[in-house]
C-alpha cells in the first residue's frame, strides 16, 4: 500500500565516523576520486545499490557495519587524511591567491580581499546546474557548463557564489515504448535526500526569498545550499508551506508550465536569486559581490534588483542602471532567436509596478529594456536577451564562431555599427577534467607524469604540463583504449537490457543482447539533446550505406547513440523513434543501439569508451557543443562539423571535419543528403581504415598517434579551468575594477553624459572630409585614384556637434581593404585630433595622417563616436554619426573613399 507521509530519517553515525557526513555535504567527492573509494569501501553493494550517491549510502548502511568501521583503525586513518585534504582544498591558496593581476588591469587574479582588479566575489546565475547525478538540476549543456564552471572555478579558488532553482521533479527521466516513442517520468526529489543544506537564520528558523505578485499575492522560497568545493551554490525553492498551491509548483520542473510559469521562474531566480545571495553572505559572512554573471537570459531580472536595490538607497533609476551596468557579465548560449525567452510585454507589465514586484520603479522603463527595438523585432514581446545585454557592459557568446554569429544577430542593437564592433566578444567554453575523466585515463597519467602534476594539468591548464603525455607508449595508450571499450560494451548491454524491460520484453527474448556492441569494433557515440538542428538522424539518410558500414566483414563499426527530446517537442519525439526503431532491427541491432535516459551518469561511461565522437549538427547553430572536448579527455578522436569548438580548433591531427553544404545546398533536405554523404564517405575511406591499419604487434599506429595529439594538444584547450581563467583576466576583473570606479557619483555623471548624447546626437554630423599631399614615396593619392604602398594621406575633417564638445566625442578616420561592394573589412580605426580653435559658424575641424599600409582595394571613411573615461568602448552607446552620400571633397567620395 502507498504511504500517505514521506520524511526522511537520518542516520546516527558513531563519533569516529561523523566526519563522514561532512564529506558528503560536499560535492567535491563528485570529482575526486580518493574520496569516492572511501565511500565505497564502507559497503562496496550498497554504494551500488545508492547510484554512488554518499547521503543515500550512509542513510542505508547498517548500525552492525557502522560499528564496525567506528573500530577500523586503517579506515579512520583512510578518513582522517580524506577530511584534511578537503580542508586543505577549502582553505589552501589555490591559483586566485597566488596569480598577480595588475590594479585595474585584466590579469590572472590574486586574493580575496578585494584588492583593486580583484574581484572580492563572483554571483554566478543559471537556470540549471549539472554538477553531479545525483543532484538531477539540469537538462542538458547549459547545466553541465555551468556545473563545471563552478567546479573549475572552486579548484582554482575564484570566490564564486552559484545560483539557481531547486527543481522538484527535475527535469525528467526517459523511457520507451514498445514502438519506441518516448515516455516521460518525473520522479519527485526529497532535498532532505540530497546532498543540500537548508540555509538558516541564527534563531534556526529557514532563511527565506519573498517576491510580491499582482493581486497581493506573494511567492516564498527556501534557500537550501549545495557546497561545490569552495563554491557555495544556493538553490531556491517554492515548495514551502506559507505558499498556496499555484506559488507551491514554481519550481516543480525544470522547462515546463505555461508563460506565466516560466516568467515567475525567471523573476524568482533573477530577483530572488539576488535576495538569496545577499542572505547568504549575511548569515555565512561571505564578502558581497562585485560582479553579477548572468548565464543566459533566464536569470536576467537580477539587474533590476540591483537596481532597485539602489533606488531604495536613493540613486536615481538612469544612475542605478550604470552603476548595475559596470559590474554585470552576460553570456549568450543560444545562436537562434527561437531560443530566447520572450513574454508578452502586458504579462510583465502585470507583474511589475506597485502591485507587484520593484515598487516605485516605473514599468514601463522595465518594458523598455526588453523591447526589440530593431527591424524585424516585435514590439509586443519581452526578450530576456535583450535585456540580458541592455543591463551588461560586458557580454561573450561561448565560442569564436558563436561570438560572430552573436554580434550578427544582435547587430540590430547597435545601428550603424558592422556587425564585427558589436560589443559581444567570445570566451570557449571548457569542461572541467576531473568530472569526465576516466579513472583509468588518470592513473595512466599519474604514472608517467605524477599524481601532483597530473592534477594541476587538469586543472590550471597549460600545454607544457601536457607534453609529458607524449612520452606515453603505444603499446600503452591503444591497452587504455581496449580497456575503455570493453567497460562501455558492459555498461551498454546491462543499460539495454533494463531498457528492453521497461520496454515490456521478457528475459526469454533477450539473449541477442549478450552480443551487443564488441570490444574489437570501431565504437562511435553520439549522445546529446535531440532538437531538429543536431540532426541525430542525420545517420540514417542513407540506410543501405550505413548497414554496410555497420556490418562490413573486415571494417565494421557500431555506434553508441542516446538522447532526450524535450517533453513538448513531438518532432524531437519522433526523430528517437526513428532512430530506435531502425536500432531494433535484428539484423543491425548488435552495432547500433539506442540508450534512453541520458544524463551525466551515462555520460561518465560513454565519453572514454568511444574511439570516435560524431557531431553533426546544422552550422552554425551549435554555440559551442562540449561532448567532444569530454571524449577527447579521454583520447576519442572527434568526427565533426565544423561549428562551435570544433570550428577554432578543428587540426587534422585531432579527428575530421565533415564538409559543410550550407552554402551550395538549395533546401534542407539537399543538404543533410549532402553532408550525410560526406560522413558515409569520411568514415568508408578515413576513419575505419585507420582504426583497422595495424602493425606486426596489432597496433594501429597512426591512429594512436592521432590520440597522443588530441590529449596533448587539444586536451588544455578544453579545459574548464582555462575557460573561468579568461572570464577571470577578461570579464570578472575589468567588471570589478567598473564597478568600484562607478560610485555613485560617478553613475550620476555616466548617466547625464547619455541623457545629453542621446538628446544631442541627431544635430551631431560629419560635415566635410578632404584630403591633401602627404609624406612618403608618394604624394598621397595618384591622378588615377591610386595610392602608392607606405604614401601617407593628410586629412581634414569639418563636423557639427550640436550641444556637445569635443571632450564628449572622438573622431575616427576608419580605413581598410574593402570587398566588392565597397564595405571596408578589417578596419582600422585611428582617431583624429581638433584642429586650432573652433570656428562655430563651421564646425570643430580635425586633422590627422592616413597610411597606405596595404596593398589592394583600400578605403576609409570618417566616423563620429562618444568618448567618456567610464564607458566600456566607443560602441556602448549605439550611437555613431557617419558622412552622408555628399560629404567628401567631391560628389561620390564618400562615405568611403577607396583607393584601388
Amino acid at each position: 500500500m502507498k504511504a500517505i507521509r514521506r520524511f526522511t530519517v537520518r542516520p546516527v553515525l558513531p563519533e569516529p565516523l561523523r566526519p563522514l557526513c561532512h564529506l558528503a555535504r560536499n560535492l567535491r567527492w563528485s570529482w575526486h576520486p580518493e574520496t569516492r573509494e572511501l565511500f565505497q569501501s564502507v559497503d562496496p553493494e550498497g554504494w551500488r545499490r545508492a547510484g554512488a550517491d554518499p547521503v543515500r549510502l550512509l542513510a542505508d548502511v547498517s548500525a552492525e557495519r557502522l560499528a564496525e568501521l567506528a573500530s577500523d583503525r586503517r579506515f579512520l586513518r583512510r578518513l582522517t587524511a580524506a577530511v584534511d585534504d578537503l580542508h586543505d582544498y577549502v582553505h589552501g591558496r589555490r591559483w586566485y591567491q597566488e596569480a598577480l593581476l595588475p590594479d585595474g588591469a585584466g590579469g590572472a587574479g590574486g586574493a580575496e580581499d578585494g584588492t583593486p582588479g580583484r574581484p572580492a566575489a563572483i554571483a554566478y546565475f543559471s537556470p540549471e546546474f549539472g554538477i553531479t547525478a545525483v543532484l538531477p538540476q539540469y537538462s542538458g549543456g547549459l547545466g553541465i557548463l555551468a556545473g563545471d564552471h563552478l567546479k573549475a572555478a572552486s579548484d582554482l579558488g575564484v570566490p564564486l557564489i552559484g545560483v539557481g532553482l531547486l527543481y522538484r521533479h527535475g527535469y525528467f527521466r526517459q523511457s520507451l515504448s514498445r514502438d519506441g516513442w518516448q515516455q516521460e517520468h518525473y520522479p519527485v526529489l526529497d532535498p532532505n535526500e540530497l546532498p543540500l543544506t537548508m540555509l538558516r537564520e541564527p534563531d534556526g528558523t529557514p532563511a527565506q526569498v519573498v517576491l510580491a505578485l499582482p493581486g497581493g499575492r506573494r511567492l516564498y522560497a527556501a534557500i537550501w545550499q549545495a557546497q561545490v568545493g569552495r563554491v557555495p551554490l544556493l538553490l531556491l525553492d517554492s515548495d514551502v508551506e506559507e505558499n498556496g498551491p499555484g506559488e507551491r509548483e514554481v519550481t516543480d520542473r525544470l522547462y515546463g508550465g505555461g508563460s506565466e510559469h516560466r516568467l515567475l521562474q525567471e523573476m524568482l531566480l533573477g530577483i530572488g536569486g539576488v535576495r538569496a545571495v545577499r542572505a547568504y553572505c549575511r548569515l555565512a559572512g561571505h564578502p558581497a559581490p562585485e560582479v553579477f554573471h548572468t548565464n543566459e537570459g533566464h536569470a536576467g531580472f537580477l539587474g533590476l534588483e540591483r537596481i532597485r536595490e539602489l533606488a531604495d538607497g536613493g540613486l536615481e533609476f538612469d544612475a542605478a542602471l550604470e552603476a548595475v551596468r559596470a559590474g554585470t557579465v552576460f553570456t549568450t548560449h543560444t545562436p537562434v532567436a527561437a531560443g530566447i525567452d520572450r513574454f508578452d510585454r502586458e504579462l510583465v507589465a502585470r507583474h511589475f509596478g506597485d502591485d507587484g514586484e520593484l515598487p516605485g520603479i516605473d514599468p514601463g522603463r522595465v518594458l523598455e529594456l526588453g523591447r526589440e527595438s530593431y527591424p524585424g523585432g516585435e514590439p509586443g514581446l519581452f526578450n530576456m536577451a535583450v535585456m540580458g545585454l541592455r543591463l551588461a557592459q560586458r557580454a561573450n557568446g561561448v565560442s569564436t564562431l558563436h561570438g560572430r554569429v552573436s554580434r550578427e544577430m544582435f547587430a540590430g542593437l547597435w545601428p550603424g555599427f558592422d556587425a564585427d564592433e558589436v560589443p559581444i566578444s567570445s570566451v570557449t567554453n571548457g569542461v572541467h577534467a576531473p568530472t569526465w575523466v576516466a579513472p583509468e585515463v588518470l592513473r595512466l597519467g599519474a604514472r608517467q607524469v605524477g599524481a601532483g602534476r597530473t592534477e594541476e594539468a587538469l586543472t590550471v591548464g597549460g600545454s607544457q604540463r601536457w607534453a609529458a603525455v607524449a612520452n606515453i607508449p603505444d603499446a600503452a595508450i591503444w591497452e587504455l583504449r581496449r580497456t575503455l571499450r570493453e567497460q562501455l560494451v558492459t555498461e551498454v548491454r546491462e543499460r539495454l537490457r533494463a531498457s528492453w524491460r521497461q520496454r515490456g520484453a521478457g528475459s526469454a527474448e533477450l539473449g541477442w543482447i549478450e552480443r551487443v556492441l564488441d570490444p574489437g569494433v570501431l565504437t562511435i557515440g553520439f549522445a546529446r539533446r535531440v532538437p531538429s538542428y543536431k540532426r541525430l538522424t542525420l545517420m540514417l539518410r542513407d540506410r543501405d550505406r550505413l548497414t554496410e558500414l555497420l556490418l562490413h566483414p573486415e571494417r565494421p563499426v557500431q555506434i553508441v547513440v542516446a538522447g532526450k527530446a524535450h517533453p513538448a517537442d513531438e518532432g524531437g519525439k519522433r526523430l528517437v523513434q526513428e532512430l530506435v526503431r531502425f536500432a531494433d532491427d535484428p539484423r543491425v541491432r548488435h552495432r547500433l543501439v539506442f540508450l534512453p535516459d541520458y544524463g551525466m551518469a551515462m555520460a561518465q561511461k560513454l565519453y572514454p569508451g568511444c574511439d570516435v565522437w560524431l557531431n553533426n549538427p546544422l552550422r552554425p547553430l551549435e554555440a559551442c557543443g562540449t561532448s567532444g572536448m569530454k571524449a577527447a579527455l579521454n583520447g576519442a578522436l572527434n568526427l565533426s562539423v565544423r561549428d562551435g569548438w570544433w570550428d577554432e580548433w578543428y587540426e587534422p591531427d585531432f579527428g575530421w571535419s565533415i564538409p559543410t553544404a550550407d552554402g551550395a545546398a538549395t533546401d534542407d533536405d539537399r543538404r543533410d543528403d549532402l553532408e550525410a554523404n560526406a560522413l558515409y564517405t569520411l568514415l568508408e575511406q578515413q576513419v575505419a581504415p585507420r582504426f583497422y591499419d595495424r602493425d606486426d604487434t596489432g597496433i594501429p599506429g597512426r591512429w594512436v598517434e592521432m590520440v597522443r595529439r588530441t590529449l596533448t594538444t587539444l586536451g588544455p584547450k578544453v579545459l574548464a579551468g582555462r575557460m573561468v581563467r579568461e572570464y577571470v583576466d577578461r570579464l570578472y576583473a575589468p567588471a570589478a575594477y567598473a564597478h568600484r570606479a562607478l560610485t555613485p557619483e560617478a553613475a550620476r555623471e555616466l548617466a547625464a553624459y547619455k541623457a545629453r548624447l542621446r538628446a544631442a546626437w541627431p544635430r551631431v554630423s560629419v560635415d566635410h572630409v578632404e584630403t591633401g599631399g602627404g609624406a612618403g614615396p608618394s604624394d598621397g593619392r595618384q591622378s588615377d585614384g591610386s595610392g602608392e604602398l607606405g604614401a601617407t594621406l593628410a586629412l581634414r575633417v569639418r563636423v557639427t556637434l550640436g550641444d556637445l564638445t569635443p571632450d564628449d566625442v572622438e573622431v575616427q578616420v576608419v580605413s581598410g581593404r574593402v570587398d566588392g561592394s565597397d564595405r571596408i573589412i578589417d578596419a582600422t580605426a585611428v582617431p583624429l585630433k581638433p584642429a586650432a580653435g573652433p570656428d562655430l559658424a563651421a564646425g570643430h575641424r580635425y586633422e590627422g595622417a592616413l597610411a597606405l599600409d596595404r596593398t589592394g582595394s583600400f578605403g576609409y571613411t570618417v566616423r563620429i563616436l562618444p568618448a567618456h573615461r567610464l564607458l566600456a568602448g566607443g560602441a556602448e552607446p549605439g550611437l555613431v554619426a557617419l558622412p552622408t552620400e555628399t560629404t567628401g571633397e567631391a560628389a561620390g567620395e564618400a562615405p568611403g573613399v577607396l583607393l584601388r
